[in-house]
């Protein structure tokens, strides 16, 4: 057994979506450990659904794996990181290749942290190419963010540099405020908002701010946030976002007492970082 079906192991597998699921978390966690042989960490940190997923067992799994520069550098390159992304895969027993993905046009704000200025990657295995996971880096973030150094075993011990829970909450409130959903409501925002406040983690309103001026030129404040949040929480069709959460868990009952109402209570629990 090599190290990658070593890693794989650790889940239940009973369906193909769970070995898909499962696949792609091993995958994620081996390209974390060629960024960090490679140095990546000194200069980004890891944020988003799949950081969530990982390092504080958050109980979905994630498609992709989406860092932030720690410092604005619009000379940063992520293809000097792959050799070590491909060495590490190498040594856990597998091949990828890893390609840029284009951006379409329309795409220039798909997610709320994807811009122009995103480099955005695939990687993939040489023998089953539909099996891949897809790489964001923001080289221009919105700043005024904190980072902590968590802990991996797996495929050895290291560390990555990760945002902390208060902003990592303000950045899945940004998206669920400004996400453009366009045919497709992205429910897994709902599910990580209802986990933040079911875990009693406090909200860096700071950073929400200084990235809702960033990337949408918009001052905010509490009172317009509230607005804005129940506003989205009551107007979404529940049932898409249900369907878009349903293969990323792996207990739909989570989902019977999703409502719009329910989130609407959901709002009215947030916790605000002490000071905000």
């Amino acid at each position: 057994m090599n190290i990658f079906e070593q890693m794989l192991s650790r889940y239940e597998i009973k369906t193909n979506e769970q070995k898909r699921n499962a696949t792609h978390q091993v995958m994620q966690e081996i390209t974390l450990a060629g960024l960090y042989r490679g140095g990546f960490f000194d200069k980004a940190a890891f944020y988003g659904g799949t950081c969530l997923r990982i390092f504080h067992e958050l109980p979905r799994f994630s498609e992709d794996i989406d860092f932030s520069l720690i410092g604005k550098d619009d000379k940063f390159d992520l293809e000097s990181y792959f050799p070590s992304i491909i060495e590490e895969f190498k040594a856990a027993g597998r091949d990828v290749v890893i390609t840029r993905k284009e951006k379409k046009k329309e795409t220039k704000v798909e997610s709320a942290f994807l811009k122009d200025n995103t480099a955005i990657y695939d990687v993939k295995f040489k023998t089953e190419k539909d099996l891949k996971i897809k790489i964001e880096v923001d080289i221009d973030p919105p700043l005024g963010f904190t980072t902590e150094q968590k802990l991996s075993l797996m495929p050895f011990s290291f560390m990555t540099r990760c945002f902390t829970l208060p902003d990592l909450y303000a950045g899945k409130m940004h998206a669920l405020l400004f996400r453009n959903w366009k045919a497709r409501v992205k429910g897994r925002d709902w599910y990580d908002f209802e986990w933040y406040v079911r875990q009693n983690v406090p909200f860096d309103f700071a950073h929400l701010q200084i990235r809702t001026k960033e990337l949408n030129g918009m001052d905010i404040d509490k009172e317009t946030f509230a607005s804005m949040l129940k506003e989205r929480l009551s107007s979404t069709d529940i049932n898409m976002v249900k369907r878009d959460v349903f293969s990323f868990i792996q207990n739909p009952k989570e989902l019977d007492i999703w409502s719009n109402d329910y989130f609407l209570q959901l709002a009215d629990r947030i916790k605000f970082l002490q000071g905000d």
